[in-house]
């Protein structure tokens, strides 16, 4: 299979939501589990308003852990009310992963048709660590852990991963 060993990563998970709490967090529920399953570490999870100051701030706080090596948002990447995640976490990020956002719709076209184009899912690295934001739905966070996230957070898959990348970016 491989000569590589798997790394173990700590994952935090922020579920942004106006309506539910943490005993309705389906998505928040789904990730947290898909983490643990694979061998990674929930190194924390929160639920907080879709409020721009309170992501950004919640997101922040988590990129200066030293435990945490990547984040995944759930909720506020569509296009109405107060969804403001991307606006809350795009002045963080030191580069955007682009690809990340166009295969996610690009996957998700197959699955919701058009509507994927109201998505504003994205990804990018912020002081050494990696943050997803994933729409709110448990089905499109499924998807964007199974089909891109999990194989990008595996050292083991070839030809590369987003791991092995890890320790270069800072330079």
């Amino acid at each position: 299979m491989t000569d590589r060993e798997f790394i173990s990563l700590g994952i935090a998970v922020l579920t942004v939501s106006d309506s539910r709490d943490e005993s309705q967090d389906k998505s928040g529920d789904l990730l947290a589990e898909k983490i643990e399953a694979t061998g990674h570490r929930l190194a924390a999870r929160d639920l907080v308003a879709d409020d721009v100051y309170q992501i950004r701030a919640r997101v922040s706080a988590w990129l200066v852990e030293p435990d945490i090596q990547v984040i995944l948002t759930t909720g506020g990447t569509g296009v109405t009310g107060r969804d403001g995640t991307p606006e809350a976490v795009s002045p963080l990020l030191d580069k955007r992963i682009d690809g990340f956002g166009e295969m996610f719709r690009s996957l998700s076209y197959e699955v919701i048709g058009t509507s994927t184009l109201q998505s504003r899912a994205m990804a990018g690295v912020a002081n050494r660590r990696y943050v997803f934001c994933l729409p709110g739905s448990p089905g499109a966070c499924r998807d964007a852990w199974e089909k891109l996230i999990e194989k990008q957070l595996d050292y083991r898959t070839r030809p590369c991963n987003l791991v092995e990348l890890m320790p270069r970016l800072g330079e």
